[in-house]
């Protein structure tokens, strides 16, 4: 029987000698597995906080259409370069009315404040947020699929306090429950009168938004509980059901991803954590999911959960699994860099390059993968901040913030951020199936997507440059690489066969 065994082990090491062999001396460093299928992709988006405001209403055309083709443009050069990223969600907000409040409405930016469409007496004002009304617009002119209105407060005229700020009480809603019907009314006249896609009632509703130390508060916004959550999306989803619009509601857009899935958390006191359960278990007191216009999916921020590598992956997992048993996709809704990150990286001092983009697109790749979200969107697509939340920046003659200075006309930059951003949103379209795809080689991250006919390979490489070899590609057949690099910006390549060089430091797109 040891002699058997002996025989056994040697003959199994053997195989595994020539299975290894065969992978190195034909440099097959992926597995693909096309038939092991996850989610299917919806979108990827961006918001028009709050430089949109300033340059859609301000700056020259033709700084105007440039921003507009960054964003939005499926086009390319004479040698086929992308001319933008092509973002198949744009995030509108609508908003409260601070701007008319000026000074009284307690944010001290008037960056942050926002101009509103419902006016005195209910009447709506559709001249009003001209700004971000002139990209909403070249959206819809470059064909973007999808369109989503959000709020950060209600209309100052449904407030409790009058303003757009909270009264800085955790779970206290800024709003007059008496004024319900004309808040849905609102969303719903919103809704149909620039034809939104989506609807999002409530912006992290964790946070208290209230005024600080110096008596001004940082922008719009109001804290909500689970409770109020559900009763107001139940009036909304009536509302939305009697004028009979396709709009989709989306919550709760969680500021943080742990309160979608953790329970007993620092907001369990104040009912604003466990929000899966809450809203999409049937026995719970606040099920929303059984409602006709609620889309079946969970909506969160992946703020202060990105580092370490360790954390970014694990919370991914038991977010996804949480989702997953209540048969609810997540869509990552609003990401930037804020904090330390662990010491990773710094969310202050603005950063054009490769160091910001790698670690965005980590990021972006363990929401797709580990947390398996159907969609993801950044902040800011415009900041003049000198701080890493844009994809696009304004600095008139190097000087950086929300000021005058780049008020009315300021230089044009685009990052590195923006265009590795390009290389998932731009490629992998709504449709698209991610599939199992693996790869040994430390500091490399892939991920792959399918549709008939097309496949899409995005490969996040933070170490050395390195040839790859693509498995089931024909040496005749057209593969086509995008690289985002120090040198590049989602610069074309046409190879023939299955061979690819991946630049150092760079984001990759290969489709065949």
């Amino acid at each position: 029987m040891e002699i058997v065994k002996q025989q056994f082990l040697r003959i199994k090491h053997l195989v595994l000698f020539f299975i290894c062999f065969f992978f190195h001396a034909q440099g097959q460093e992926l597995r693909m597995n096309i038939q092991q299928t996850y989610q299917t992709i919806h979108s990827f988006g961006a918001s028009d906080c709050w430089s949109m405001a300033m340059v859609g209403l301000y700056y020259p055309e033709t700084k105007k259409k440039q921003i507009a083709e960054w964003l939005f443009s499926m086009g390319t050069d004479a040698k086929g370069n992308p001319k933008g990223i092509g973002l198949t969600q744009w995030r509108f907000n609508i908003g409260a009315g601070s701007t008319e409040q000026g000074k009284d409405s307690r944010i001290a930016n008037e960056w942050r404040r926002s101009e509103g469409f419902y006016g005195q007496n209910g009447q709506l004002d559709w001249g009003k947020q001209e700004g971000q009304r002139y990209f909403l617009q070249a959206a819809k002119n470059y064909h973007v699929p999808y369109t989503l209105g959000f709020l950060n407060s209600s209309p100052v005229q449904l407030t409790q306090n009058g303003l757009a700020i909270g009264s800085g009480k955790l779970g206290e809603w800024n709003f007059k429950k008496e004024k319900i019907q004309d808040w849905a009314n609102f969303l719903v006249d919103v809704s149909a009168q620039f034809s939104f896609s989506y609807v999002s009632p409530f912006n992290e509703p964790q946070w208290d938004w209230g005024a600080g130390k110096s008596g001004n508060a940082s922008q719009e916004g109001t804290p909500i509980n689970n409770a109020d959550i559900a009763w107001a999306v139940q009036k909304l989803d009536e509302a939305l059901l009697k004028k009979g619009l396709a709009t989709k509601i989306l919550i709760p857009e969680a500021g943080q991803l742990d309160y979608l899935y953790r329970k007993n958390t620092n907001r369990a006191a104040t009912q604003q954590d466990n929000q899966i359960e809450q809203f999409f278990q049937p026995n719970s007191p606040h099920y929303v999911g059984n409602l006709a216009m609620v889309e079946k999916a969970v909506a969160g921020h992946s703020y202060f959960t990105t580092s370490p590598t360790s954390v970014l992956i694990q919370k991914r997992k038991e977010l996804q699994a949480e989702a997953s048993k209540h048969g609810v996709n997540f869509w990552q809704s609003e990401y930037c860099i804020l904090g330390d990150n662990a010491g990773e990286i710094k969310g202050n001092g603005v950063d054009l390059g490769m160091k910001t983009a790698l670690y965005v697109a980590k990021v972006i790749h363990a929401d797709l993968v580990y947390a398996q979200a159907s969609s993801w969107s950044w902040w800011l697509s415009l900041s003049a901040n000198d701080f890493k939340d844009g994809l696009i920046y304004l600095f008139n003659g190097g000087q950086k913030g929300e000021k005058d200075a780049n008020k009315y006309d300021a230089d044009l930059f685009d990052s590195k951020t923006l265009w590795a951003f390009g290389n998932y949103a731009r490629f992998v379209r709504p449709g698209m199936r991610r599939f199992e795809v693996e790869m040994d080689r430390a500091n490399t991250l892939i991920s792959g997507y399918r549709t008939d006919g097309q496949t899409v390979l995005v490969l996040v490489n933070s170490g050395d440059g390195f040839e790859l070899e693509i498995p089931n590609v024909k040496k005749k057949q057209n593969l086509q690489c995008y690289i985002t690099s120090e040198t590049e910006n989602l610069s074309f390549q046409r190879l023939r066969g299955y061979k690819v060089a991946i630049p150092k430091e760079s984001v990759v797109t290969l489709v065949y």
